[in-house]
C-alpha cells in the first residue's frame, strides 16, 4: 500500500484507528472454544464488526508464536482472510525483528512475500543492515520502534550523549539516511505526551504508529495535539480496550461500538485539523 492509498482511506473513513489483534487463547469468549479454530474465529468476528471504522490491522506475532503451529495457521489465515475481504485495510505484523542482514532478509521475505503483509514492526538497535532488507519491497513499509510506551523504555531510548541527544532522537536521525516517509514509519507510545512534538521537528512528514491509547491510557487528543501533520500522519493503535471490552457472545458488537467511539473521536480530530 502507498502513502497516498493510505492517507486516501484515512480521509474516506474518517479515521485513523488500527485495531490490535492481540488475540490470547485465554482471554477470547469461552463460547469460541468449540470451535475448530477459536484464534481465527475471534479474529474474524473482530475484523468483521469492526473494519467499517478503521483503517489498519496489527497482529501481535507473540500471541500467536505463543501456540506453535496452530497459532502461526491462525495468523496466516487471519491476514488471507483480511487481503481477500478487506484489501483497503492496512496489515501490520507486530514482530519487532531485526538481526544481522542475511537474517533480517528472511524476515523480511517472510512477511512481505510469504504473508504478504503491508509492514513489519523492526528493532533498529543493531543498526542499517540489519534494516535495510525490509526496505527492498516496494508498496511495504517498515515501522522502526523509537519510543515506546513501556515503563523500561527510560531504560535506554531516553537517555542522552554528551551533546545531550537523546538515543531515540539519534535513531530518528540516522534511519533517515536509510529510506523515507514513503517506505518507513516510526512507533511512539501514546504515553509519551509532549514528546511528539520534539519527535516532529525531527520526522514532520513520517507516519508515527502510535499504541498506547485505551487500556495504557495513552490520550488521544494529546497525540494529536503535538504528533498530528497537514496530512494526519497518524495511525494510532487500540488492543484491548476495543477486542477484549465483552466476553460474551455479543463481543463482536460491544468492539465495533468500541472502534466506532474512537473513529468519531478521531473524526473529530481529523475535522479540527481540517482534513476532512
Amino acid at each position: 500500500m502507498t502513502k497516498q492509498e493510505l492517507l486516501n482511506n484515512i480521509k474516506r473513513k474518517r479515521s485513523f484507528l488500527c485495531v490490535g489483534l492481540d488475540t490470547d487463547i485465554k482471554k477470547i469468549p469461552q463460547h469460541l472454544l468449540s470451535e475448530e479454530d477459536p484464534i481465527f474465529a475471534f479474529n474474524k468476528a473482530i475484523i468483521d464488526a469492526t473494519a467499517p471504522f478503521c483503517i489498519a490491522y496489527k497482529p501481535n506475532l507473540a500471541f500467536y508464536e505463543s501456540l506453535g503451529v496452530k497459532g502461526w495457521i491462525a495468523f496466516e489465515k487471519t491476514v488471507k482472510y483480511l487481503n481477500e475481504n478487506y484489501p483497503d485495510q492496512f496489515i501490520i505484523a507486530d514482530a519487532k525483528r531485526g538481526d544481522i542482514g542475511n537474517t533480517s532478509a528472511m524476515y523480511a521475505r517472510t512477511f512481505f512475500e510469504e504473508c504478504q503483509l503491508d509492514a513489519v514492526t523492526v528493532a533498529p538497535y543493531m543498526g542499517a543492515d540489519s534494516v535495510t532488507p525490509f526496505l527492498g519491497y516496494d508498496r511495504k513499509w517498515v515501522i522502526l520502534l523509537a519510543l515506546t510506551s513501556n515503563k523500561g523504555s527510560q531504560d535506554f531510548q531516553l537517555t542522552e550523549d554528551v551533546q545531550g541527544e537523546r538515543l531515540f532522537e539519534k535513531v530518528l536521525r540516522k534511519s533517515q539516511e536509510w529510506g523515507n516517509d514513503e517506505q518507513m514509519m516510526y512507533v511512539v507510545g501514546a504515553t509519551q505526551g509532549k514528546a511528539f512534538a520534539d519527535i516532529r521537528k525531527i520526522v514532520p512528514t513520517h507516519f508515527l504508529l502510535v499504541p498506547g491509547i485505551g487500556a495504557q491510557g495513552g490520550s488521544l487528543s494529546e497525540v494529536c495535539q503535538y504528533g498530528m501533520t497537514h496530512e494526519c500522519g497518524l495511525i494510532v493503535n487500540s488492543s484491548r480496550a476495543i477486542i477484549y471490552a465483552d466476553a460474551s457472545e455479543h463481543f463482536a458488537k460491544i468492539a465495533a461500538e468500541k472502534a466506532k467511539e474512537v473513529q468519531q473521536e478521531m473524526s473529530v480530530e481529523l475535522q479540527k485539523a481540517g482534513l476532512i
